[in-house]
């Protein structure tokens, strides 16, 4: 179904988000722009309720559910507003009145996960990773954990920092995670999880489209009075279609799912992203020039950030290697530094131009 090679001049894509998409699956996607399956019109222009389109959320449904082991008191979403929106949707529909949470604070992300909760409801800072600059994970034995918590939420992957949870924290209330930067990279427990959400921009396809994975018994926890659209009940009683939907989006999703079995599946894929990172990681130990940032144990497998003896010296990095067609390495503007974000659609090839690059730029600069 998906054919390989470079039909242009392409750069390596080290992007953080909207980043690096499977080039197989753009190109059947330009194939298919036109016309989709003799429609002889775009998957952009059909009704939403078409059969057509029914077809294609179906299976990109189905791909979701298969790749993550998906049980079938989980339901699958395809929403809009990104992870931003979910920051609120959660604490909305989960946190009671007189109810607390409990959010882990290891970055960026969580942060603004908090400051939407606080705006809810009582929030529990279980953890504050602040005196570590937020540059590891918490040990579980760390934790502050309420007794009567309504949930526990943490952020899987932190794009900025560049850690990410290696296992994940066993909790009484239910779990629930902010997974925008690592779904479908790695094999995890759904069961684990109350609910977990991820912006689709980085591993699972285009901007504009959320997954949302919800245990259906949470869903019930919704106030009566909330917003019909802010309420999870709505998006599983009409699934996914209460309201027009990023159909292009999903239709991409669609298609990753489907590249993702033609390597082998989840597991194959996990391995060639263990294997990108630990060449990565290789390069960045084997010399005191390169300053990586995260601890050891926390280390990212999708983000990856280091620094270099000054901001000149990384600006240069940067700007040569955006010449040399490394692009996006530069680090996020709140922190400076360096980063490259090797997702899934990002090819091994890609990460051994950019070990390449590094060690000829060390040789020059160093």
């Amino acid at each position: 179904m998906f054919r390989e090679g470079f039909l242009m001049a392409r750069v390596f894509n080290f992007g953080a988000g909207p980043a690096a998409l499977p080039l197989p699956v753009l190109e059947k996607a330009r194939a298919e722009m036109l016309d989709f399956g003799g429609s002889g019109m775009s998957i952009m222009e059909m009704s939403h309720r078409s059969k057509t389109f029914n077809a294609v959320i179906k299976a990109a449904e189905s791909g979701v559910r298969k790749l993550l082991n998906v049980p079938a008191e989980y339901e699958v979403l395809f929403l809009q507003g990104g992870a931003s929106l979910q920051f609120a949707m959660v604490p909305l529909n989960l946190l009671g009145a007189g109810q607390s949470a409990d959010y882990v604070h290891t970055g960026a992300w969580a942060e603004k996960a908090i400051k939407e909760a606080k705006l809810v409801g009582s929030v529990n800072l279980a953890w504050d990773g602040k005196s570590d600059k937020y540059m590891r994970i918490p040990a579980a034995s760390e934790l502050k954990l309420a007794p009567n918590a309504a949930y526990v939420h943490i952020t899987s992957n932190e794009t900025i920092g560049g850690v990410q949870y290696k296992a994940f924290p066993q909790t009484q209330a239910p779990l629930v995670a902010d997974m925008s930067s690592d779904i479908l990279s790695h094999a995890f427990d759904v069961k684990q999880f109350g609910l977990l959400y991820a912006g689709a921009q980085k591993n699972l396809g285009p901007s504009g489209v959320v997954l949302v994975l919800i245990h259906k018994d949470l869903a019930e926890r919704a106030p009566a009075n909330l917003n019909t659209m802010l309420k999870y009940k709505t998006h599983l009683a009409e699934p996914s279609l209460y309201n027009t939907p990023n159909t292009w989006g999903i239709y991409l999703i669609k298609l990753v799912t489907e590249w993702v079995e033609s390597l082998g599946g989840l597991a194959k894929l996990q391995a060639l992203n263990e294997e990108k990172a630990g060449l990565l990681y290789k390069t960045l130990d084997s010399s005191a020039y390169w300053k990586p940032c995260a601890h050891k144990d926390s280390r990212s497998n999708m983000n990856v950030t280091w620094r270099l003896g000054n901001e000149a010296l990384e600006e240069k990095f940067a700007k040569e290697a955006t010449k040399a067609g490394l692009d996006g390495l530069k680090g996020h503007r709140s922190v400076g530094g360096l980063r490259a974000s090797i997702y899934n659609a990002v090819p091994k090839e890609a990460v051994e131009a950019l070990v390449s690059f590094m060690g000829e730029f060390e040789k020059k600069n160093g």
